[in-house]
């Protein structure tokens, strides 16, 4: 695994943005651009990609600490800063109309797993030809038709 995806996994599991990861990096007083930053979370392909070295991880995660815990003097409660991460992601448009989906499971006895589905109710029916209404007098033209499947018998 590379420092590169090592980099992009913990921003991704922080939930921080690319002026958020500066502001870390600042508390080590390690200043890098976002553009530079960008340059590591791109394409291998891209042009402008860049190999994430290993002082800029090193100085990262020493600056991840700080944020987190904080300092002796001003301790932090890392699960405080990570909520307020959370909080900080805007919320995508129609969200908050929309309620919270939970699927139902169909039959609840069989969704249980402590116990196997009981035998006192019957199978449901599978009905797999159509049927059709007894005013409806449609011809079926392949039920005329004898198949081979290209063998030559003699009757």
């Amino acid at each position: 695994m590379t420092n590169n995806d090592i980099f992009k996994k913990l921003r991704v599991a922080l939930m921080l943005r690319d002026d958020q990861i500066v502001e870390i990096l600042e508390l080590v007083d390690f200043r890098i651009t976002k553009s530079e930053l960008g340059a590591f979370f791109r394409d291998e392909k891209h042009e402008n990609y860049m190999e994430c070295g290993d002082q800029v991880l090193r100085n990262f995660l020493n600056a991840l600490v700080i944020h987190l815990r904080g300092t002796k003097e001003n301790p932090k409660n890392p699960n405080d800063v990570l909520a307020k991460h959370k909080a900080q992601i805007p919320a995508k448009e129609g969200s908050k109309d929309r309620p919270e989906f939970k699927a139902k499971p169909r039959d609840e006895e069989k969704s249980r797993g402590d116990e196997a589905p009981s035998k006192s109710r019957p199978a449901a029916k599978n009905t797999s030809k159509k049927q059709y209404p007894k005013g409806n007098s449609k011809v079926q033209i392949v039920e005329k038709v004898k198949f081979n499947f290209g063998k030559n018998k003699k009757s």
